[in-house]
């Protein structure tokens, strides 16, 4: 196994079962270079050249199309396809409102005794210029163009996800037949373990209450999967604490503020970028809702850890889960 930790702001794992460390070392080397390709095509914070990223596209809003890689129109189309399919709770046409958090949060974190919330007025007047229906794709000449000047894409809650789908995919495709890509709370299987003790990949969940260490003790659950992606949002990742309380990145499109529903919501589904996308729609929506969204959609399971620490979990989660009998086991 090997790691990175220059893209998508987070520490990259890379394990798999190869018949050599020489056979490991060109499978890693492969995906590293990708995760920094879709890294600098995604990226909303950096210019690099002869690159047209997201970055571009937002730096042209109001003024022209971009013409911008496939990876980009892929994203965004579906990025815009899920905001519909799951009642526009995430929002990849927020960076406007984002872009304030972002700031507050920075300032917060480097100076925790200036640490302050955004004023409202201002998140209100920045969310009018997040209408989704403002992002022109143009599949023919590959293009992406913001009508609204003032609108700014942020691709934070699925890029990362979407990014590792394209990854193992690919990977896959070149003959890595076991393995798992962790990047930051977003975790990708690809087939079943090839230890010949093991059936399906142990994959822990963090427990919110607990640090950010994962070791035995310190594990909410595990779930066991083969071919699947196990993805978390909590407010326990990205957050500056105001007034001795924790404020976390993941905002809520109505009160334009945190969403106080849960500690941590985490989704198992067979593509990465779904169930990124969705473990951010899931934490933004209150229990009954989320809920029903969770079980209205094929191949989607949720664990929900409300702020009591109390955990909730869809049928076919509790299936998976160590808590609840299920094993990696050959025996099953």
């Amino acid at each position: 196994e090997d790691s990175f930790f220059d893209t998508f702001d987070t520490l990259t794992q890379v394990v798999a079962y190869t018949k050599s460390e020489q056979e490991f070392r060109d499978y890693f080397e492969k995906i590293h270079a990708r995760f920094q390709e879709l890294h600098r095509l995604y990226d909303i914070y950096n210019d690099y050249p002869g690159i047209n990223n997201i970055k571009t596209i937002n730096d042209n809003a109001g003024i022209q199309p971009v013409k911008v890689e496939k990876e980009i129109i892929d994203l965004i189309l579906f990025g815009k396809e899920w905001y519909e399919r799951t009642g526009g709770r995430v929002n990849i046409a927020m960076g406007s409102v984002l872009q304030i958090w972002h700031d507050y949060r920075e300032e917060g974190q480097s100076e925790p005794e200036n640490a302050k919330l955004p004023p409202l007025d201002i998140l209100k007047e920045a969310a009018k210029h997040t209408d989704i229906n403002q992002v022109i794709v143009d599949t023919e000449n590959s293009t992406v163009y913001l009508a609204d000047k003032q609108m700014r894409l942020d691709v934070g809650a699925v890029a990362k996800g979407f990014a590792t789908e394209i990854v193992a995919r690919e990977i896959m495709e070149e003959g890595l037949q076991s393995g798992i890509i962790s990047a930051g709370g977003n975790i990708r299987v690809l087939g079943k373990p090839l230890d010949g003790v093991r059936e399906r990949w142990g994959i822990g969940i963090q427990d919110p209450q607990q640090s950010i260490f994962a070791d035995e003790q310190k594990l909410l659950d595990t779930v066991f999967v083969n071919n699947a992606s196990v993805v978390s949002s909590g407010d326990y990742r990205r957050y500056y604490i105001v007034d001795g309380k924790r404020i976390h990145h993941l905002i809520d499109p109505d009160t334009l503020m945190p969403a106080e529903y849960y500690r941590a919501v985490t989704v198992v589904a067979g593509h990465s970028g779904i169930a990124d996308f969705l473990s951010s729609t899931l934490f933004l929506l209150p229990y009954e809702k989320s809920r029903a969204l969770a079980e209205s959609l094929d191949g989607v399971e949720a664990i929900w850890v409300m702020q009591d620490g109390k955990v909730e979990a869809t049928d076919g989660m509790k299936k998976i889960m160590k808590s609840n009998g299920a094993t990696g086991a050959k025996s099953q």
